[in-house]
């Protein structure tokens, strides 16, 4: 089945080759590095899009439901696989971590997403989410290009950051730590020197978060 993406995926990627998406991407991914830096043992990104992100952290492998989105990831050196991130065809703690990406606001159960990842992790690994939350200023503009139908935030849902944090406890995760970024307006091109605080804030547009699931589980 053709997926929304499929037509937009060119559009998508290249938008990060502009000046205001270069640099939102370089704070995104530097974030993202921050709390977790090289990644160790076998990863993958639920939601991997066009690869750019799992390229920059390191992760070598990706699953996505837009084919022409992973037509993309492959040529970046990303082995895909294509799937949701709902029912992904894998073992029992088949991964050391999973990434989460841009990937909990574009899918229709981001509980069932948390549950198969919680599934796929091993015991100690790594879950890795990034998120654009809707009690920011970016979120909040996000939701505004929704209402207009914008060709690819019509099929998001922005959630709050406290909600996104419940869910993935409700998922038996454990946070471990977490940094944000893009404190600049979303209609601004950031020209100084990019930001990234510890911890959270309702001031910033894009939150990484690095949860643990426990050794002593299954």
């Amino acid at each position: 089945m053709k997926q929304p993406f499929d037509n937009f995926s060119k559009r998508y990627d290249e938008w990060f080759e502009r000046t205001k998406g270069r640099r939102i991407f370089e704070a995104e991914l530097k974030c993202l590095q921050y709390i977790c830096p090289p990644v160790q043992g076998r990863w993958i990104e639920a939601g991997v899009g066009t690869g750019r992100f799992a390229a920059g952290m390191g992760i070598s492998e990706g699953i996505d439901p837009s084919s022409a989105m992973l037509e993309i990831a492959a040529s970046r050196g990303i082995k895909t696989y294509q799937g949701y991130a709902e029912d992904m065809p894998f073992s029992v703690q088949e991964f050391d971590g999973i990434m989460l990406a841009f990937t909990l606001c574009f899918i229709e159960s981001p509980k069932k997403a948390l549950a198969e990842c919680w599934r796929l992790i091993r015991p100690e690994g790594k879950l890795l989410i990034g998120i654009i939350s809707s009690d920011n200023p970016w979120g909040r503009q996000y939701k505004k290009k929704k209402s207009e139908g914008h060709p690819i935030y019509k099929y998001a849902s922005f959630l709050p950051l406290a909600d996104t944090i419940e869910l993935t406890k409700q998922a038996r995760f454990e946070l471990e730590k977490s940094a944000c970024t893009l404190f600049w307006e979303p209609d601004e091109i950031c020209e100084g020197e990019i930001e990234i605080r510890n911890g959270t804030s309702q001031d910033a547009g894009f939150t990484a978060m690095l949860f643990n699931k426990p050794a002593k589980s299954s």
